[in-house]
C-alpha cells in the first residue's frame, strides 16, 4: 500500500545526517521553495473560499478556524491577525484547536484522535458559518468530525490538505489541495505543507479583505490602529491617498475617531463623519467609488453629498 505524501521519504532525505550543515541547509531551503509554490494549482479554489469568507463577515456569521497540531498553529495565526490587520469583529471570529491553544512550549500529541468535545466547542455552529479546516494528511480525526457537523449545520467548509482525494476535501464545499512533497524530514508537516498551509491561509483572509474592500492600492485601509506603529501607517495611508499633511492626516483620523476609511474620506473634502459613512454604505463598504463620488461632487460643487 503506497504511503500518503505527507508520510513518505524524501529522494534526497538517505544520508542527510551525514551531510556537511551546509548541504542540509540548502535542502532545506530549496524543499521549503517548492512546497511554497504549492498554491498556484489551487487558485480557483482559494479564490472561491475568500469569497465564502467575505459573504459570512457581511452577513454578520462566523468565521471558524479548525485544525490539530501544527496545522492548527498556522490556522490561528491567520485568525489572531485578522482584527488588527483588517478590523475583522473578534466576535465574528472563534479557534478551534485540538486540545486547546497551547499555553506552554509542549504541544500534546494524543488531542488529534480526540474529537468528543467538538459537538460541544461546535453547539452554535450556523449555516451562515463558514469554517476553514486545516490538515496536512487530510485524514485528521478531530477535523473529520468536525467537518461532519458543518456539513450536518449547512455551515460552509474550506478543506485545506496536502495529501489527494482524502476525506476532508471530499467533504469540503471549497476544497484546496496543496500537492507540496515529501518532507526532507519524513512526516515533519510542521515544514513544507506547514509552509504550504501559512500561504494558502494567508491568501485567503487577504482576498477576503479585497472582496470586503479593506484593501487599495496595496495598503490596508481598514486596519486597527491600536499602537504607534500603527497609528503611524494609518496616518501615512491617509497622507498617501489624499495628498494632506501628516498633521492634517491626524485631525482627520482623530475626527473619524480613527475609523481609516472615514478618515481619507474627511481629508479628501467630506464635512462630517455622518457624510463618510454615507458614501461608503452606498459603495458597500469599498473606498474607491466612495472616494470618486466625492471628488466627483467637489469638483462639480454637487452639494447633495454634502447635504
Amino acid at each position: 500500500m503506497t504511503k500518503p505524501v505527507t508520510e513518505q521519504l524524501h529522494q534526497q532525505a538517505k544520508g542527510l545526517d551525514t551531510r556537511p550543515l551546509i548541504e542540509v541547509a540548502e535542502l532545506l531551503a530549496n524543499s521549503q521553495a517548492e512546497a511554497a509554490r504549492s498554491p498556484l494549482e489551487s487558485l480557483g479554489p482559494i479564490c472561491n473560499g475568500a469569497r465564502a469568507m467575505a459573504k459570512t463577515i457581511r452577513s454578520g456569521g462566523i468565521l471558524r478556524y479548525l485544525a490539530a497540531g501544527s496545522s492548527g498553529l498556522m490556522a490561528a495565526s491567520d485568525a489572531l491577525e485578522l482584527g488588527g490587520t483588517f478590523s475583522i469583529p473578534s466576535k465574528q471570529i472563534r479557534i478551534h484547536m485540538a486540545g486547546g491553544l497551547p499555553t506552554s512550549p509542549e504541544m500534546p500529541g494524543d488531542v488529534e484522535d480526540a474529537a468528543d468535545s467538538l459537538s460541544q466547542e461546535l453547539k452554535n455552529l450556523s449555516n451562515a458559518d463558514t469554517v476553514i479546516m486545516v490538515s496536512a494528511s487530510g485524514t485528521t480525526p478531530y477535523t473529520i468530525e468536525a467537518a461532519k457537523i458543518a456539513r450536518t449545520a449547512g455551515a460552509t467548509i474550506i478543506g485545506i490538505a496536502n495529501n489527494p482525494d482524502t476525506p476532508l476535501l471530499r467533504m469540503a464545499d471549497h476544497a484546496i489541495l496543496l500537492s507540496t512533497p515529501p518532507e526532507l524530514i519524513s512526516g515533519s508537516t510542521r515544514m513544507g505543507a506547514g509552509t504550504a498551509q501559512k500561504i494558502a491561509l494567508n491568501m485567503l483572509s487577504t482576498l477576503m479583505a479585497v472582496e470586503l474592500g479593506h484593501i487599495q492600492d496595496g495598503m490596508m485601509i481598514n486596519l486597527r490602529a491600536d499602537n504607534d506603529k500603527l497609528r503611524d501607517r494609518a496616518n501615512g495611508i491617509v497622507c498617501q491617498l489624499t495628498g494632506v499633511t501628516p498633521d492634517s492626516a491626524n485631525s482627520a483620523l482623530m475626527a473619524a475617531d480613527g475609523n481609516l476609511k472615514n478618515a481619507i474620506l474627511l481629508a479628501a473634502g467630506a464635512d462630517s463623519v455622518k457624510i463618510t459613512q454615507k458614501l461608503l454604505d452606498e459603495s458597500g463598504g469599498h473606498l474607491r467609488p466612495a472616494f470618486e463620488r466625492l471628488t466627483k461632487a467637489n469638483e462639480t460643487t454637487n452639494l447633495g453629498v454634502n447635504k
